[in-house]
């Protein structure tokens, strides 16, 4: 599996307004020079995550963006779920609710079982890792 450039970009700019959490808003423009992302990448980003309500946008000459709460609550796996949707290895998993995205070989498929726990593994970590965790480093006892 491997993350979009939306998915490893907005954990970064996440991450920088959860340095800046109590700072106020901080400008995209800012976000953008800081991490050495496109600004016009980092606002179709940050529409994402607004849309999801993991941050908020402040209007006029002060606004900028903030976290939609403390750093502590607001995990990996939220920003990549809302960026790139379902986290999982194989599209087999992804299944949708219509009858034509179900995979046939569900009930046989003697792999499924293996890639049903890399999805669970991968989703176990990114949901027990916080903003928070990351900017403090304490993540790394983490199994």
């Amino acid at each position: 599996m491997r993350l979009s450039a939306k998915g490893e970009y907005g954990v970064r700019a996440m991450v920088c307004l959860a340095l800046n959490y109590r700072s106020g808003p901080i400008p995209l423009s800012k976000i953008a020079l800081g991490e050495n992302i496109s600004q016009q990448f980092l606002e179709q980003i940050f529409a994402a995550l607004r849309r999801k309500g993991l941050i908020y946008s402040t209007r006029g000459v002060k606004g900028g963006y903030t976290l939609a709460c403390p750093p502590e609550k607001i995990c990996v796996g939220d920003i990549i779920r809302a960026l790139e949707g379902p986290i999982t290895p194989v599209n087999c998993l992804s299944e949708g609710k219509k009858e034509a995205d179900r995979c046939t070989r569900a009930d046989i498929c003697l792999a499924r079982n293996v890639w049903e726990k890399l999805r669970d593994h991968i989703n176990h970590l990114l949901d027990n890792i916080s903003l928070r965790d990351m900017i403090e480093g304490t993540f790394e006892n983490l199994s």
